[in-house]
């Protein structure tokens, strides 16, 4: 018996690569990055890096960058709740979560998006929890009833309860990470027992062109020396905040994420730490920048070949879409991204769900998404062949029928070949009373799963110790309301 093998996306030959990378290397060693972070720069000095006084930048020597390439981890396991393995970061194993962190929902009931509550992320989380095709969730909302000084650990805190999911999050603040660490060290049990089985996974984000925040650099510092993995979230704008040209942003995505790799593993050298990002291919006539855009999905793609040449676990935001609503765009935009995503290899997708810019999450179409995600799937298995599929004795028998209907083989194999949708896809031949568009069918399927779906209850000690982490940021900005988590 054997599968047939499906093939990978390639945008760029070797040598592409090859020259890609090259340029990035010049680019860190001749303009350099600017670093806001003391602690960062001072690692960077004592590695090697050499600070232009004038340009007030690290000029980073691409012998530091390769020594830095040499103990990143060619594998990242994540865990759920109950510490089974989740995730496997490693080969073309794909994987795909909500992503973060939206600033407005879409209300079915008004047609329109608004501002979330901490109840939407309640119900986002319990969703996820519930789409068997979404492995991994996020802490994919900002709820604007909670102060934004604390709303990134109240929102770890949320999805900490209402999935057994690992978690892709981060921090808005500096002093946000040592509270997320102890939610994650309350559910773990120990510091050793988190970094053995690691939860969740934190972004970093640099800004764009080749900058590191005081921020974003101290997430990087703090994930690698505690063993918490760390994500590289690098995201130039062609035409706007990097070249015009897709080769010129691959560029400046490569030199971005080096440099942040290299901040990260001379921390704690071996660490865990995810090649990634969310760039766009800027759209001049909109002054907008599409993650629906093909171009996007290309620049995408091409650094997810030339994060694999590196041998580390790669990311992208994919599968999501620029549409306001779910339409035809939506479905579009994200099928096409959730494809090319799995075809690429892409270990860690984020973005089902999400709609106008990254800037919006839907519940109705992280549901549709689900079944995106469902199909992708199942053309990454591809197709099966052996004396069983070949089906040889079979058309003896049914030939005499006219019919395979009723066949044992039918019934042995048409769930093991089959991808079958959620109630979300009409493939019925008849209208009858049923809700006529995607949209609808999705809006009643998401209410009966919040109504009906039970998400498996924290330890009581585990809850009632993050619920004291939690309740001492609350009555700091005297916040005393109740949720029922």
């Amino acid at each position: 018996m054997r599968n047939a093998k499906v093939p990978l996306v390639e945008f760029l030959s070797g040598s592409d690569i090859a020259a890609i990378v090259e340029e990035a290397k010049y680019l860190l060693r001749e303009t350099g990055v600017f670093v806001e972070n003391e602690d960062a720069l001072r690692l960077l000095k004592d590695a090697g890096a050499e600070f232009d006084a004038e340009r007030k930048r690290m000029l980073i020597p691409p012998e530091l960058v390769e020594k830095s390439l040499t103990t990143c981890p060619h594998r990242i396991e994540i865990f759920d709740r109950q510490g089974n393995l989740a995730l496997d970061l490693s080969g073309n194993n794909t994987y795909f979560d909500p992503g973060s962190a939206a600033l407005k929902v879409f209300d079915f009931e008004k047609g329109t998006s608004r501002l979330p509550t901490v109840d939407d992320v309640v119900n986002l989380a319990r969703l996820t929890d519930a789409l068997p095709h979404i492995r991994a969730q996020s802490t994919a909302v900002v709820p604007s009833d909670i102060p934004q000084a604390i709303s990134d650990r109240f929102r770890l805190y949320v999805a900490l309860h209402c999935s057994t999911k690992p978690v892709i999050t981060g921090t808005f603040v500096k002093e946000s990470f040592a509270v997320m660490k102890d939610m994650l060290v309350a559910v773990r049990g120990s510091e050793d027992a988190l970094k053995a089985k690691p939860l969740a996974i934190f972004d970093a984000c640099p800004s764009p062109p080749l900058k590191w925040s005081d921020l974003t650099c101290q997430s990087l510092i703090d994930c690698s020396k505690t063993g918490i993995p760390a994500e590289l979230v690098s995201m130039p704008l062609s035409g706007a905040t990097s070249p015009v040209t897709l080769a010129g942003s691959l560029v400046q995505h490569t030199a971005e994420n080096l440099s942040g790799i290299v901040i990260h593993q001379i921390a704690c050298p071996g660490s865990p730490i995810i090649y990634g990002g969310s760039p766009a291919f800027f759209d001049m006539r909109k002054g907008t920048t599409p993650m629906g855009a093909i171009e996007t999905m290309m620049i995408d793609c091409a650094y997810s070949q030339i994060g694999k040449s590196f041998g580390v676990p790669i990311h992208a935001y994919m599968g999501l879409s620029d549409s306001r609503t779910v339409d035809y765009q939506a479905g579009l935009e994200s099928g096409l991204g959730a494809v090319l995503a799995m075809l690429a290899g892409i270990n860690v997708v984020s973005g089902v769900g999400m709609m106008e810019f990254e800037k919006c999450q839907s519940l109705e179409k992280l549901f549709l998404d689900n079944d995106i995600c469902g199909m992708a799937y199942r053309l990454r298995n591809g197709i099966t062949v052996s004396d069983e599929t070949l089906a040889r004795d079979v058309f003896k028998e049914a030939t005499l029928s006219a019919s395979f209907l009723k066949s044992k083989h039918t019934l042995n194999w048409f769930k093991k070949e089959g991808f079958f949708p959620s109630a979300g896809i009409d493939r019925s031949d008849e209208t009858g009373d049923n809700p006529t568009t995607a949209l609808e069918r999705a809006s009643v399927e998401v209410k009966r799963i919040l109504e009906t779906h039970s998400v498996l209850p924290l330890p009581e000690h585990v809850s009632s110790h993050l619920k004291r982490i939690a309740d001492r940021d609350l009555e700091a900005y005297g916040i005393k309301r109740e949720w029922k988590l």
